[in-house]
Protein backbone atom coordinates (compact mmCIF):
# COMPACT_ATOMS: atom_id res chain seq x y z
CA UNK A 1 0.00 0.00 0.00
CA UNK A 2 1.44 3.36 -0.97
CA UNK A 3 1.43 6.36 1.32
CA UNK A 4 0.33 9.74 0.05
CA UNK A 5 3.15 12.16 -0.55
CA UNK A 6 3.52 14.55 2.36
CA UNK A 7 4.17 18.19 1.64
CA UNK A 8 6.98 19.10 4.07
CA UNK A 9 5.82 22.72 4.41
CA UNK A 10 2.29 21.60 5.28
CA UNK A 11 3.74 19.07 7.72
CA UNK A 12 5.80 21.82 9.40
CA UNK A 13 2.67 24.00 9.60
CA UNK A 14 0.69 21.16 11.17
CA UNK A 15 3.44 20.46 13.72
CA UNK A 16 3.46 24.16 14.61
CA UNK A 17 -0.32 24.08 15.12
CA UNK A 18 -0.01 20.96 17.26
CA UNK A 19 2.67 22.63 19.40
CA UNK A 20 0.28 25.54 19.91
CA UNK A 21 -2.45 23.12 20.98
CA UNK A 22 -0.03 21.42 23.37
CA UNK A 23 0.86 24.79 24.87
CA UNK A 24 -2.83 25.62 25.32
CA UNK A 25 -3.47 22.27 27.02
CA UNK A 26 -0.41 22.64 29.22
CA UNK A 27 -1.66 25.94 30.65
CA UNK A 28 -4.97 24.32 31.60
CA UNK A 29 -3.74 21.05 33.11
CA UNK A 30 -3.61 20.38 36.86
CA UNK A 31 -0.07 20.87 38.23
CA UNK A 32 0.77 17.16 38.49
CA UNK A 33 -0.25 16.48 34.89
CA UNK A 34 1.45 19.62 33.57
CA UNK A 35 4.67 18.64 35.34
CA UNK A 36 4.48 15.17 33.81
CA UNK A 37 3.93 16.63 30.34
CA UNK A 38 6.89 19.00 30.76
CA UNK A 39 9.11 16.08 31.82
CA UNK A 40 8.00 14.18 28.70
CA UNK A 41 8.62 17.21 26.46
CA UNK A 42 12.17 17.43 27.80
CA UNK A 43 12.94 13.74 27.20
CA UNK A 44 16.10 13.82 25.06
CA UNK A 45 15.16 10.67 23.14
CA UNK A 46 11.38 10.85 22.72
CA UNK A 47 10.52 14.42 23.70
CA UNK A 48 9.66 17.51 21.72
CA UNK A 49 12.88 19.31 22.62
CA UNK A 50 14.98 16.37 21.41
CA UNK A 51 12.95 16.22 18.21
CA UNK A 52 13.41 19.91 17.51
CA UNK A 53 17.11 19.65 18.28
CA UNK A 54 17.38 16.75 15.81
CA UNK A 55 15.48 18.74 13.20
CA UNK A 56 17.77 21.77 13.52
CA UNK A 57 20.82 19.46 13.49
CA UNK A 58 19.56 17.89 10.25
CA UNK A 59 19.02 21.37 8.82
CA UNK A 60 22.57 22.27 9.76
CA UNK A 61 23.96 19.21 7.97
CA UNK A 62 21.92 20.08 4.89
CA UNK A 63 23.11 23.70 5.01
CA UNK A 64 26.73 22.56 5.33
CA UNK A 65 26.46 20.49 2.14
CA UNK A 66 24.74 23.36 0.35
CA UNK A 67 27.37 25.84 1.55
CA UNK A 68 30.15 23.54 0.36
CA UNK A 69 28.57 23.58 -3.10
CA UNK A 70 28.12 27.36 -3.04
CA UNK A 71 24.31 27.21 -2.93
CA UNK A 72 24.04 28.79 0.53
CA UNK A 73 26.24 31.30 2.31
CA UNK A 74 28.46 29.70 4.96
CA UNK A 75 26.85 32.03 7.51
CA UNK A 76 23.57 30.10 7.17
CA UNK A 77 25.29 26.81 7.98
CA UNK A 78 27.18 28.39 10.88
CA UNK A 79 23.99 29.92 12.32
CA UNK A 80 22.13 26.61 12.10
CA UNK A 81 25.09 24.82 13.66
CA UNK A 82 25.17 27.30 16.53
CA UNK A 83 21.42 26.92 17.01
CA UNK A 84 21.74 23.11 17.09
CA UNK A 85 24.58 23.33 19.60
CA UNK A 86 22.64 25.76 21.79
CA UNK A 87 19.53 23.56 21.74
CA UNK A 88 21.70 20.57 22.64
CA UNK A 89 23.25 22.51 25.54
CA UNK A 90 19.81 23.61 26.72
CA UNK A 91 18.68 19.99 26.59
CA UNK A 92 21.64 18.95 28.74
CA UNK A 93 20.97 21.76 31.23
CA UNK A 94 17.32 20.74 31.52
CA UNK A 95 17.97 17.00 31.57
CA UNK A 96 19.31 17.19 35.12
CA UNK A 97 15.87 18.45 36.20
CA UNK A 98 13.79 15.86 34.34
CA UNK A 99 13.93 13.35 37.20
CA UNK A 100 12.73 16.01 39.62
CA UNK A 101 9.86 16.94 37.31
CA UNK A 102 8.92 13.28 36.95
CA UNK A 103 9.10 12.73 40.72
CA UNK A 104 6.99 15.82 41.47
CA UNK A 105 4.36 14.69 38.97
CA UNK A 106 3.80 11.39 40.80
CA UNK A 107 0.90 11.23 43.27
CA UNK A 108 1.89 11.60 46.90
CA UNK A 109 2.18 8.24 48.69
CA UNK A 110 1.42 9.54 52.18
CA UNK A 111 -1.69 11.34 53.30
CA UNK A 112 0.13 13.48 55.87
CA UNK A 113 2.67 14.89 53.44
CA UNK A 114 3.93 18.39 54.07
CA UNK A 115 2.61 21.01 51.70
CA UNK A 116 5.18 22.29 49.20
CA UNK A 117 7.34 25.13 50.40
CA UNK A 118 7.67 28.11 48.06
CA UNK A 119 11.20 28.47 46.75
CA UNK A 120 13.01 31.69 45.99
CA UNK A 121 12.98 32.33 42.27
CA UNK A 122 16.52 33.67 42.15
CA UNK A 123 18.87 30.73 41.94
CA UNK A 124 22.53 30.75 41.04
CA UNK A 125 23.42 28.47 38.16
CA UNK A 126 26.15 25.95 38.70
CA UNK A 127 28.02 24.11 36.02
Amino acid sequence: MTHPTVNPVQLADEITRQLGRLTDHLTQLPPDEATSVIAHILDPDDGVLGGITGLVTGGSRFAKTQAEHGRLPAEVWLALGRAANELNDIGHDLDEHRATLHHVSQPATTTAAKPPVPAPLVVRRHR
